[in-house]
């Protein structure tokens, strides 16, 4: 397989990879114990024979620190592992709610202004501007998220090099 950096790579939060191998789950995750243990100054890591992640070993911990989860599952006798690049699951789904959380507000807001300016009521005046308060927080909570995919690009880097290193030697070809 010809791994090279695309404009999806260059967008996607959390990009992903699907590869075959003859090696059965048992023999994956031992040889993949193999190459953490090899590199322990680097990566730090939990790893079973069916699902896997891998964390780049820093000094410091912020709060977008990438992660590569494999999973490896059967189809048709031939092993599949698929992984995903990212943040921890925690990070990721703290940063979804907060865009559920304040594009619901919004909606609620901006749906109070629009009523109450067809109506002719001024029960919320204040409904306006806290429609655009929420558009700051959705855009603020945009700015932490890139910031923290920028803070974290090295060891995205790095993450990537450890599956193109431990796993792509494996790759059954076709």
């Amino acid at each position: 397989m010809e791994t090279q950096e695309s404009t999806l790579d260059k967008i996607r939060n959390r990009p992903r990879f699907k590869m075959f191998t003859h090696l059965s789950k048992e023999e994956y995750a031992e040889n993949l114990k193999k190459y953490l243990t090899e590199h322990k100054d680097e990566f730090r890591g939990n790893i079973n024979k069916e699902m896997a992640t891998i964390t780049v070993f820093t000094k410091e911990d912020n709060y977008w620190k990438p992660c590569l989860s494999l999973r490896t599952e059967m189809d048709d006798g031939v092993t599949v592992i698929r992984g995903v690049f990212g943040p921890s699951s925690a990070v990721w789904t703290f940063f979804m709610f907060l865009y559920f959380l304040f594009s619901i507000m919004w909606m609620t807001f901006f749906t109070m202004y629009y009523v109450e300016s067809q109506i002719n009521s001024h029960e919320f005046p204040w409904a306006l501007n806290a429609s655009f308060v929420m558009l700051l927080l959705i855009a603020t909570t945009y700015a932490a998220a890139r910031f923290g995919q920028h803070k974290a690009k090295d060891e995205m880097q790095k993450l990537r090099n450890f599956a193109e290193d431990s796993t792509l030697k494996f790759e059954k070809n076709n």
